[in-house]
Formats: C-alpha cells, sequence, structure tokens
C-alpha cells in the first residue's frame, strides 16, 4: 500500500502510471514503455530539455534566498519576463511578484483586489477552473473539483465557501459541435449589474474546454470596468506560449489589470508562478505594504529557470512553431471527430485541446463513484497506442496539452494514440 496521498487526472481508483524518467516529450515508465506526453501543461519544455538542466545546475550552488530578502536573479528574472514576454505591453504593464503555484497566484491576485475595492464578491465565467487553494478554490466552479472531498460511495464533503461568487455565461469557441453563434454582447448584456458588487472578475482561456475569441474577452473587460471590478487574465495554462502568442489575451483590444501566470513558466523544471499588476495598481499600491508573504517565493532555483525558460522561448522560436502545429492539431480533430461517433465537441487552441464526448452533463459531475469514466477509459485505451492524454478528471472531456517542443511527428502519433482510444467510446455510444 503506497503511504502516498494522491489525487489522479483520471478518475477512478486504479493506481496511476509509474513514471521513472523522461527525456524530451516522452514519459518513461517503470515497465519499460515509453509514451508520448499527451496532457502535461507544466512541462512546456518537455522533460530534461538540457538548456533548463543547465540553468537549474547552476542555481543549485546559490543561497536560499526568501522572498523577504533582495536576489539577483529574482530581479533578473523580473526583467526578463518583461523584456521578453511584456515586450510592446509597456504602456500599461507595471510589475511582478513571484510565487509557487497558479492556485497561489490566482489567490494573491484575487486578495489583493478584495483589499482594493473593499469589497469580497467576486466573479468568473461558467465551467472556470483557478485552482484549489484560498480564493481561488471558491472560483473553480466545475463541480467535481471543490477542494473537499468526494466519497465514493456517493455524495462530496464541501469545505465552506471563502467569497460570494457571481457566474458569467461562457462562450463556446468551438471548431466543432458548436452551436449557433451569439454575440457574447447579447448574452453578457446584463454583466455590469451581475458584476457591480465584485472587487474582481477572473477568467482563464482553456478550462472546462471553453475557448473563445477577442470579442468575449473585450465584452467581459467592459462590464467589469463599468462595474470597477478588477479584471484578472488567468493565464497560468496559456500563459508564456501555449496559445501560440505569449499570452491569449493578446487575441483582443483589451488588455487586463492583472496577469497571473504558472505552469510552462519554469520551463517545467521549477514550480513557479506569478501575478503581474498593471501601472495603475502599481501607483495604488504606493505608501503601502502588500502583507502578502511566502518564504520559497521566487528561490533561486525557481527564478533561474524562469530565465532559462523565456531565453528558449525567444532563441528556438517555440511560438512560431506552436502556431504551426496549431493548423495540424486543427485539421486531424476535424477528421477524428467525423469519423467518430462517440465526439460531441472539440475545441482548442495553440497547443491545448479538448475533445467532449457524448454522455451526461458535465454540471452532474462530481467524481462521487468508483465507476471509471468513458473519458478515462478513452486515456486508457490511448496507451496501448503510445500516448497519455489527460481528462481533468472530468466524466466525457479529455484534453491534449503536449509539451510545445513536440514535433509534428510526434503529433501526428499522440493524434493517433487518441483515434485508438476513441473507438472504446463509439462502441458505447452505439
Amino acid at each position: 500500500m503506497s503511504r502516498l496521498l494522491r489525487t489522479g487526472l483520471n478518475a477512478g481508483e486504479a493506481a496511476p502510471m509509474a513514471v521513472v524518467g523522461g527525456e524530451g516529450v516522452y514519459f518513461h515508465l517503470s515497465d519499460g514503455r515509453k509514451l508520448i506526453d499527451g496532457s502535461n501543461t507544466g512541462g512546456g519544455l518537455g522533460h530534461r530539455h538540457p538548456a533548463m538542466v543547465e540553468a537549474i545546475r547552476r542555481a543549485a550552488d546559490t543561497p536560499v534566498v526568501n522572498e523577504g530578502w533582495t536576489w539577483v536573479g529574482r530581479e533578473q528574472a523580473a526583467d526578463d519576463l518583461m523584456a521578453t514576454a511584456f515586450k510592446g505591453e509597456d504602456d500599461w504593464v507595471g510589475a511582478v511578484r513571484f510565487c509557487i503555484s497558479g492556485s497561489e497566484a490566482n489567490d494573491m491576485a484575487l486578495s489583493l483586489c478584495q483589499a482594493l475595492t473593499q469589497r469580497s464578491a467576486l466573479a468568473t465565467r461558467e465551467r472556470a477552473y483557478h485552482g484549489i487553494t484560498g480564493l481561488s478554490r471558491s472560483m473553480t466552479v466545475q463541480p467535481q473539483w471543490h477542494g473537499g472531498l468526494a466519497v465514493h460511495a456517493g455524495g462530496s464533503k464541501l469545505p465552506a465557501p471563502m467569497a460570494p461568487v457571481r457566474i458569467l455565461p461562457a462562450p463556446d469557441g468551438a471548431i466543432y459541435g458548436a452551436p449557433a453563434n451569439t454575440p457574447p454582447s447579447e448574452y453578457l448584456a446584463d454583466a455590469t449589474r451581475l458584476l457591480s458588487d465584485t472587487a474582481a472578475t477572473i477568467i482563464d482561456y482553456t478550462q472546462g474546454g471553453i475557448y473563445y475569441d477577442g470579442a468575449y474577452q473585450d465584452e467581459v473587460a467592459r462590464h467589469a470596468r463599468q462595474a470597477g471590478s478588477y479584471w484578472i487574465a488567468d493565464e497560468v495554462v496559456t500563459g508564456a506560449g501555449r496559445a501560440g502568442r505569449w499570452f491569449a489575451f493578446q487575441g483582443a483590444e483589451s488588455r487586463p489589470d492583472i496577469v497571473t501566470l504558472g505552469k510552462s513558466l519554469g520551463g517545467g523544471a521549477a514550480a513557479v508562478a506569478a501575478v503581474v499588476v498593471s501601472k495603475d495598481i502599481v501607483e495604488r499600491l504606493k505608501g503601502t505594504s502588500w502583507q502578502n508573504y511566502g518564504t520559497l517565493r521566487g528561490h533561486p532555483i525557481s527564478m533561474a529557470a524562469v530565465s532559462a525558460y523565456l531565453k528558449v522561448v525567444s532563441d528556438d522560436k517555440i511560438l512560431e512553431h506552436v502556431r504551426k502545429l496549431e493548423k495540424l492539431f486543427t485539421r486531424r480533430l476535424l477528421a477524428i471527430a467525423q469519423k467518430h461517433p462517440s465526439v460531441q465537441r472539440v475545441a482548442g487552441q495553440g497547443l491545448h485541446w479538448t475533445v467532449e464526448l457524448y454522455g451526461p452533463d458535465w454540471r452532474s459531475w462530481h467524481a462521487d463513484t468508483t465507476v471509471v469514466p468513458i473519458a478515462s477509459r478513452v486515456a486508457e485505451r490511448a496507451l496501448e497506442a503510445g500516448a497519455v492524454i489527460g481528462t481533468s478528471g472530468e466524466q466525457t472531456s479529455l484534453f491534449l496539452a503536449p509539451p510545445l517542443v513536440i514535433s509534428e511527428h510526434e503529433a501526428e502519433r499522440l493524434l493517433d494514440a487518441l483515434d485508438h482510444g476513441l473507438d472504446i467510446a463509439d462502441e458505447e455510444h452505439g
């Protein structure tokens, strides 16, 4: 019996595959297999990227400097982030504070907005996931991710909510299976009233398989500003290149008050996240002390990873590569959806894609059962064809998010594995 408490991204009680190593876009398993890593949002450069390994080795020879002390590497990482990822955004972007996880970054950003506005309520969009720590837990509105206990005999034991939550309608944005297009100005017509007492409105760009273009973002931003609600762009998944640009918000005209980052920011070599605030917020913070602290935030190893990752993405033209592969994924996923009657919907951007199957509505999935859902069984069958595909613990949704350095040939193999796995869903769909 394992002494480790765990949570798997494929629902059910079976232990996950045992990873003993990795190289590039491949996992090495204890049984000798090598599988394409097709669902690792935290490993933007894959496994053991030489530049990341070297940066970590050098940083391991530095002192342990907590967040309360100045560290030259932390100052350098902040400068590198602004000069590289936020190049061209100089007219509004202000400053950055580093932390450890995306959940923590969102909690920090939300609590800062509560302090600035002296409001308690917060807003997000339908089917959002923003983390399971602090206020980010309250903003996660997928029913299976509540931070409490899903009792396998049925039912859930939930922790108390930390803030009142307002939920905005979400767009669809699918390339396959989308309903008739409705302008966001129509379904967000009441948004200013809904946001009127909120401290912040936080939106992300992938969670629950919800992806969207600039029109939705601009409409949310307009209503948030009218309501006096700070707008936070949650770029924990999409930021730092996964969307095919440095940030998903750059696909629209509006610009956020705060950007939260995580996952790929450390190149998969270190746990690191960030809260980036506008110049206006920097001005509002003058004469104050932001009483929010973490001993290991901005750790020298994490900061070395940030600087190294930014350099690799820039020097190796990773964003161009992601945009090229986006076309491949669009073409192949459309063909796969048309081939498999079990596929209800396909949506995505850059190198993050969701394939949703026919089945129960996501609103009724609480993970409070030992029955292995269809998405997990598809993912298990895809292993036979040599690739790992994730489900985010959902019942009918699969997601593909390979390392940004995946080759075209490896991407084809990943999509072939999805194609193979979907056969089992077709059998059950009838």
